[in-house]
């Protein structure tokens, strides 16, 4: 892969999980607790508990495997726990936190290694296959969250762009989107 579209990729792919996480943020922000932790049914996963999930996966696939390392403590199973609570502004700090430091990973990780394996031992894909998927999961979940938040509020959530905060050679709006 040239460096140039290694440099895109990473660039993008940071910009893409922090506009995914500002949608997140928004929809956080119109919630009530009782709404954060609703469920549709029994297969259903509440809105907070996809945050937890979603910054667990991040955290772990992302921080610790291509960043900073350290200790990997995750309990995925935990994170789809019934009784979990939380307030918004908790998981929106949770949340902000989390994109934060994988963004700042994104942003450090050196182009030119985009196709070697991920440094952490359990991890036998490509730095760029692991990016790709986490960025994909994140995605996938933010639609859920989004349609939950107009489901339980009964109200659009206007256009959502994190267009001001885009990457310098990312696409202007990293994929805004409107009702």
């Amino acid at each position: 892969m040239n460096h140039q579209a290694a440099e895109l990729f990473l660039r993008y792919s940071a910009s893409r999980l922090d506009a995914l996480a500002s949608w997140i943020d928004e929809c956080l922000s119109r919630l009530t607790v009782e709404q954060l932790w609703w469920r549709g049914g029994e297969a259903q996963n509440a809105i907070g508990n996809l945050v937890v999930h979603l910054c667990a996966n991040v955290h772990q696939r992302i921080t610790l495997a291509l960043g900073k390392g350290g200790r990997d403590t995750r309990n995925r199973d935990g994170e789809f726990d019934l009784r979990l609570t939380g307030s918004p502004e908790e998981l929106r700090r949770q949340l902000s936190t989390t994109i934060a430091e994988a963004v700042a990973v994104l942003r450090q990780c050196p182009p030119g290694q985009v196709t070697e394996h991920a440094p952490r031992p359990g991890y036998d894909r490509s730095i760029l296959e692991n990016i790709y998927t986490v960025v994909e999961h994140f995605a996938m979940h933010a639609g859920q969250i989004l349609y939950a938040t107009k489901l339980l509020t009964k109200q659009g959530l206007g256009e959502l762009s994190r267009s001001k905060k885009a990457a310098p050679g990312a696409a202007a709006d990293a994929g805004a989107v409107s009702e």
